[in-house]
């Protein structure tokens, strides 16, 4: 008589469904189709594909077309079944899918721009096609009559860029680290804003027009939450990853923001939570918990005849302390701090265990990530790696 096993309760986290591996080149945007177990895929490769999952559970391409040059980025409206993908030339090329998607019919090519395409947004609602790129021009053409309606030229090259229909504002964000709001109209725009938070490059952007809150990723491994309208300013920190983040995705219906990185590593947030502005950090000669004086106050130096020390800021209170008076290291998730940071030693002694319960939850997709799409009818998630290949995810688990 065989024993029944008893499975031990596994932690939750995301469910490898499916893996796409027959690319010659990375693919640098796909997405999933929604109400079909299908993706759409764009490579380097200079490949459109769409794979549907047959019967043996395997992604088999029902479509399989090349381009003249290489595929850079894609925007798919399931709604209209149009596929607006940018090339490496610089031009656009719609096409619309039939409703089994076992076929593609060319439709407009626009001549954008005079470099590499970045990112291409289709607005439906507008009938506007929204695009940026290496040459760091933002256009915005009509998508029936494929006229280019208006251009904007950035101050770099832009790598992340959404819009909000009620308020026609598109928001750009660049190479610099700044985001610039732009208010779009019939054949002109006007500038409403910039603003800055990031050390390095924009490197995604998402926008959930219900709460009125834009996310930026960037190079320097953090995500900024800008709470537009509130028209308060208020920006909120998460530093929960070590590399470079790749994409951003909202899922309103939980508020919870799912991110991802170059190394890897995917990171639910729980947005259902108060959070708080991290601190201006202070400006000081001296510490400003023992007063010993930083390495470059040479009269206090001299005045103390004490050595003048390394200037280091606490994370939680923002002054300018010493390393001796900042010896602890915590974790503080409301502050968007999922990974210890310096503190000073009051600091810590006032953090509970209560201030450090996590509000993020962290796994590894085990390939290096470049692009991901978040499908939320279905709750599957795409990456595509350097490894050239595509993984879909059953996030459900996690993402509830």
């Amino acid at each position: 008589m065989a024993a029944e096993i008893q499975p031990r309760p596994q932690a939750r986290k995301p469910c490898l469904l499916s893996k796409i591996e027959a690319f010659q080149e990375v693919v640098t945007a796909a997405a999933i189709i929604p109400k079909e177990d299908g993706v759409i895929s764009v490579s380097e490769d200079r490949t459109i594909r769409v794979w549907l999952k047959r019967d043996s559970g395997q992604y088999w391409p029902s479509v399989y077309h090349t381009m003249p040059s290489s595929c850079s980025c894609m925007s798919f409206n399931p709604e209209t079944r149009r596929l607006s993908v940018g090339m490496d030339t610089g031009s656009i090329c719609e096409f619309i899918l039939s409703e089994d998607y076992n076929k593609m019919t060319p439709g407009l090519t626009y001549q954008a721009h005079q470099g590499r395409v970045a990112v291409v947004l289709f607005v439906l609602e507008m009938e506007w096609l929204l695009s940026t790129g290496q040459d760091r021009n933002f256009t915005w053409h009509c998508s029936e009559s494929g006229q280019q309606l208006g251009t904007y030229r950035t101050a770099a090259w832009v790598s992340g860029l959404q819009f909000d229909v009620e308020t026609r504002h598109a928001f750009v964000g660049d190479q610099s680290g700044q985001v610039t709001i732009l208010k779009l109209e019939q054949d002109s725009c006007s500038l409403v804003t910039t603003f800055k938070g990031h050390t390095g490059n924009v490197t995604a952007l998402c926008w959930d027009p219900a709460q009125r809150v834009l996310f930026s990723g960037s190079s320097d491994h953090s995500i900024i939450m800008w709470d537009i309208g509130g028209r308060k300013g208020t920006a909120i920190e998460l530093q929960g990853h070590n590399d470079k983040v790749q994409g951003l995705c909202y899922a309103s219906h939980t508020r919870q923001l799912i991110s991802c990185s170059s190394d890897g590593s995917i990171v639910i947030w729980n947005m259902d939570v108060t959070r708080q502005e991290t601190p201006e950090w202070l400006d000081s000669d001296s510490c400003q918990k023992c007063e010993q004086p930083f390495f470059w106050n040479f009269k206090q130096m001299w005045d103390s005849k004490k050595i003048g020390l390394r200037q280091h800021h606490c994370r939680k209170c923002g002054q300018a302390v010493c390393g001796k008076c900042s010896s602890k290291r915590s974790t503080i998730p409301l502050m968007g701090f999922e990974f210890e940071v310096r503190v000073c030693d009051s600091c810590h002694e006032s953090i509970t265990d209560e201030d450090r319960a996590p509000t993020a939850t962290f796994h590894d997709s085990k390939h290096n990530i470049v692009y991901m799409h978040y499908e939320p009818t279905t709750g599957n998630l795409l990456t595509s790696g350097t490894d050239k290949v595509v993984k879909i995810w059953d996030m459900t688990p996690v993402v509830s």
